[in-house]
């Protein structure tokens, strides 16, 4: 499916306020509501809206703490890929992971309570046994700019 400009503006509005009205919605981008709520149904369908979420601000409960780990697997075939990243999805402190090029395999984010809680869940990482050859681990002291968007209208209009 091939979106056009009616639907990237559909998804700008739904990455602003994903509880917004359907009528609201179709006045926003000036196409009347049916043919709106199909066009929704119809990025849903295809795969372009994978869900809704509330944003959390996390510094509202409590001390948390956030770390970027960049980790290096002891071998690179898929099978220690694989079983990587079956042990690492289980993990509730593990928010993101990225497969990366350059000097380490992934780059992973974390969210715990603290920093014992971080050391923890990394020494029980590396006692499994997962192909972990090293870590190297960045505490955030500060996120002055954090989006919980997509640049879709300068991804689309390139």
């Amino acid at each position: 499916m091939k979106l056009d400009k009616i639907d990237i503006r559909i998804l700008c509005e739904l990455q602003k306020n994903g509880r917004i009205s359907n009528v609201e919605l179709s006045e926003l981008i000036n196409l009347s509501p049916s043919p709106c709520l199909m066009r929704v149904k119809r990025l849903q369908t295809e795969g372009f809206i994978t869900g809704y979420s509330a944003q959390i601000d996390v510094s509202k409960l409590g001390q948390t703490l956030t770390v970027f780990a960049e980790i290096t697997l002891k071998n690179h075939r898929q099978i220690d890929f694989a079983r990587f990243l079956t042990t690492i999805e289980k993990i509730d402190s593990v928010v993101e992971c990225h497969l990366v090029s350059g000097g380490y395999d992934y780059l992973v984010k974390f969210i715990t309570a603290g920093i014992s809680e971080y050391q923890a869940v990394m020494e029980r990482l590396v006692e499994m046994d997962i192909g972990i050859d090293k870590y190297f681990s960045f505490v955030v002291l500060k996120s002055p700019i954090v989006k919980s968007h997509l640049p879709l209208e300068s991804i689309f209009n390139s």
